[in-house]
């Protein structure tokens, strides 16, 4: 198949980009090189020699006469391409909206112009907000506290409603919403890594603190209803996050229009993953306590039993060290990322 991947430059997309050319499709990337790196996908082209399977489109997903050719004789999207940090997203609620809602408009318009049959829209566990009930189902109710989170559930919505009209009209289009819990790790083969500018994430941040790029690591509150008091997550590693993507676009049907999330199913404390570190470096560093941030709701962990039951997904890697040793692993490789081309 040909499957476009918007964002196939970012870290999420890129390890798509891999699995999908493992696989055996083309795959042409769009994609602003805003924060992804176009090097990720140079590395795949020394590692895997591709040949014309591999295509870089250098849009905006919200640019509709860029997008649509890209889109010409394609089978799927895997829609990647998004603003992603909270913080920012409550400063720029604007450019969100435009970015994530906006962009899920531009692409469905190209995907009816098209003729493109199927879309996996990478979604969040964002949109369910502060939730009441643990673990997370997919009809747990969606109240996001944030306008990233709010910018995804209204792209989830634009996809729903295009999905309806397209069942309505008698065209064979199909779609799931894929809902993340936290993704960490890395390619186990060491050709794809995390790389964020600024960086947010709490494995990697964590990480250097170990390898002393950082002074310490700060741990944003102590004093949540959990067993250590600090926030509890579900950490599922990059690589089965992408086969999920795979898994759910094999088995699309016509009319089709799934959620699922996606997530091991176990939560794990914040100084559960920094432990998790030093077991894994063999190093110590510092830790500093600082106060909660607003926002940060004591527990999301996925109940991932509807994809199990429905697709066969499972994730592999359940042991949080093994996801911690791939992320590890590749930034002593790579201690500058992909900076260093």
């Amino acid at each position: 198949m040909k499957i476009v991947v918007t964002g196939g430059a970012g870290y999420i997309g890129s390890h798509a980009v891999q699995l999908l050319l493992e696989q055996g499709h083309s795959v042409s990337v769009v994609d602003n090189l805003y924060r992804g790196h176009a090097a990720a996908l140079d590395r795949l082209r020394a590692e895997m020699d591709p040949g014309d399977r591999l295509r870089l489109h250098e849009a905006n997903c919200t640019d509709f006469d860029a997008v649509r050719p890209a889109l010409e004789g394609a089978d799927a999207v895997m829609h990647f391409a998004a603003l992603t940090y909270v913080g920012e997203s409550v400063e720029q609620p604007l450019e969100y909206h435009r970015v994530n809602t906006g962009g899920m408009v531009t692409l469905l318009r190209a995907c009816a112009e098209q003729g493109v049959e199927r879309f996996i829209f990478s979604s969040t566990a964002a949109t369910y907000g502060e939730p009441a009930e643990q673990p997370i189902r997919e009809t747990t109710p969606q109240n996001p506290i944030n306008p990233y989170g709010a910018s995804k559930l209204a792209a989830e919505r634009v996809l729903r409603d295009h999905g309806e009209a397209c069942r309505r009209a008698g065209v064979p289009f199909a779609s799931a919403a894929l809902r993340y819990f936290n993704v960490a790790g890395a390619d186990p083969t060491g050709v794809l890594g995390e790389w964020h500018k600024p960086e947010t994430h709490l494995v990697p941040l964590v990480i250097d603190a170990a390898r002393g790029v950082r002074e310490s690591i700060t741990v944003f509150g102590r004093d949540y209803p959990t067993p250590d008091g600090t926030c509890i997550r579900d950490y599922v590693h990059v690589r089965d996050l992408v086969e999920a993507h795979a898994a759910v676009l094999g088995a699309l049907e016509p009319g089709d229009a799934r959620h699922y999330n996606i997530g091991t199913g176990r939560g794990l404390s914040v100084d559960a993953i920094i432990e998790s570190v030093r077991r894994v470096s063999g190093r110590d560093f510092r830790v500093a306590d600082g106060a909660r941030r607003a926002g940060d709701p004591p527990e999301l962990v996925a109940d991932p039993s509807r994809i199990a039951e429905e697709i066969g997904w499972r994730a592999r890697f359940t042991e949080i060290d093994e996801t911690v040793r791939a992320a590890w692993d590749w930034f002593e490789t790579n201690p500058k990322g992909y900076d260093e081309g």
